[in-house]
């Protein structure tokens, strides 16, 4: 019994001080970080990454390591990005996914496309120009703003997913150009408004035991890696447990409410066309070639939309305006009918973004078309 009380008081003992350790680290990362924060508006394309940044960002209970460079663009350390390359420059442009959301720049598809091209015997300079919740209507100001602001490129290769639509239906009319577009901005929106963006909620677990967040994180997910994180629907398809609305323009049947106000689904493909178009114009009057590329949402893939309208609509628009149209919808579904653990293997589990996993499984597949 008096062994037992002696392990576990030095048990105890050791606990306190890694939690205390933990505290006073964690505090003071956090009040670093906070003065600097990563995610800014911009009154040009609404919002971006802070430059020079390197610190910790956090989606959902993962909080992972963010940098930024001089443009402002997620990269490997902080560094100055000339505005002209000395070997060839692709530009990445998307929205969290292209980000590399939850995740370090490495673990990221962008970030081994960058590494890749750097290890070429004629190198290829790849730079992310992605941030959360781009659309349309920032590609397009974003890439004009950077052309304008003196930065070259040769070859723009952009990543659109089915929250395309619904985005160009319900925001960022502050930064559009047309009239028509621009009359529903409201301060609601945000868009210009603010000087910067506002302060992240804070979760004091998260923020303040960061090494004890990683380690329950990391038992957390090896404890659902075991477990179906798909429910079965009645008629045998499987559903993710996501917000089904936000890609639901692409689902037969399913009924989005208003979640495409106010220009509705029709509406928006038809804004995103538009801004679309004025892209491809942009670029093709600099000589600057663009490719698109499509790929599925975990939802996607669960509702079997194989023959996808959103694979579709940019097959459409490409023909006359784009390099190539990569469409990673055939590779990723013969990836999930080979193994019915795709999900997992895949995916962030309880989410629609690509896991580690992911994001190497599409990088192996992009090398084959930009590499």
């Amino acid at each position: 019994m008096k062994r037992v009380v002696v392990v576990g008081s030095v048990v105890g003992y050791c606990l306190v001080l890694f939690l205390a350790f933990d505290f006073a680290y964690s505090t003071f990362t956090s009040s670093q970080e906070s003065r600097h924060p990563a995610r800014i508006a911009n009154p040009i394309y609404d919002h971006g990454l802070a430059v020079n940044f390197d610190g910790h960002d956090v989606w959902g209970e993962m909080r992972y390591r963010l940098i930024t460079n001089n443009l402002g663009f997620r990269d490997g350390s902080v560094r100055e990005v000339p505005l002209k390359p000395d070997s060839r420059r692709i530009l990445l442009i998307g929205d969290s996914f292209t980000e590399g959301i939850g995740m370090s720049f490495e673990d990221s598809f962008a970030g081994e496309l960058y590494r890749a091209g750097q290890q070429r015997s004629e190198k290829i300079e790849f730079l992310n120009a992605g941030v959360v919740s781009y659309s349309p209507s920032i590609y397009y100001k974003k890439i004009k703003y950077l052309i304008e602001s003196g930065l070259q490129f040769d070859e723009v290769v952009l990543f659109s997913d089915p929250s395309d639509v619904t985005d160009e239906a319900t925001s960022y009319f502050c930064i559009d150009d047309d009239p028509k577009y621009r009359a529903h901005c409201t301060a609601a929106e945000g868009s210009m408004q603010p000087a910067a963006a506002p302060p992240k909620k804070l979760d004091f677990f998260t923020d303040r035991f960061m090494t004890t967040n990683r380690l329950r994180m990391f038992i957390k997910r090896s404890m659902q890696s075991s477990l179906p994180s798909l429910a079965f629907l009645g008629n045998g398809q499987r559903s993710v447990n996501t917000d089904p609305a936000r890609i639901g323009w692409v689902i037969p049947g399913l009924d989005v409410g208003d979640s495409y106000q106010p220009l509705g689904v029709e509406g928006g493909i038809a804004r995103l066309l538009q801004n679309m178009r004025a892209l491809s114009q942009l670029l093709t009057a600099r000589n600057i070639p663009l490719t698109i590329v499509v790929y599925p949402w975990a939802q996607q893939i669960a509702h079997g939309d194989r023959d996808s309208r959103q694979v579709s609509l940019w097959r459409d628009f490409c023909p006359g305006r784009c390099k190539a149209f990569i469409n990673l919808f055939p590779v990723f579904f013969a990836a999930a009918d080979a193994d019915k653990d795709w999900y997992e293997h895949l995916y962030i589990v309880g989410d629609d973004h690509y896991s580690a996993a992911g994001n190497r499984f599409m990088f192996q597949e992009l090398a084959k078309h930009l590499l």
